[in-house]
């Protein structure tokens, strides 16, 4: 279908919430101690993320709204089939792939859990945005 029909706000939207959302999502207060914890940081913690990293993943993230707007172009999508898509998407696709390199990296089962969890949740937002905004 291509470009024709994609709400590009909505498109934008989703990215945003994808953004705001992994920001509290590894927060300390949710999963955040859990995801230093499975990434083995201690007193050697990465330093905090600059505005390169934010603006980076932003584009990232633009461009997973962009994705799955082209998947969801249909003019039959709505808010369920966009969020049972990014739920297809995250957990089928982005989670278990995560799992997959995680075993070879000898990741624990907690950097799967919080990682594909986030991921997941993401996507599922995302495609409720763009299957309900139409």
């Amino acid at each position: 279908m291509g470009f024709h029909g994609l709400n590009l706000w909505a498109v934008l939207v989703a990215a945003i919430s994808a953004f705001v959302l992994g920001g509290l999502w590894y927060a300390p207060f949710l999963f955040g101690r859990a995801w230093k914890k499975a990434n083995g940081f201690g007193a050697d913690e990465p330093p905090p993320a600059g505005a390169k990293v934010f603006v980076i993943s932003f584009v990232l993230s633009l461009v997973m709204a962009l994705n799955l707007a082209m998947f969801l172009n249909d003019p039959k999508t709505n808010l369920v089939w966009g969020a049972a898509a990014g739920f297809l998407a995250g957990f089928g696709w982005v989670a278990m792939g995560i799992g997959i390199v995680s075993l070879f990296e000898h990741r624990p089962w907690s950097y799967v859990l919080v990682n594909g969890g986030y991921l997941t949740v993401a996507l599922v937002v995302m495609g409720a945005i763009l299957g309900g905004w139409r």
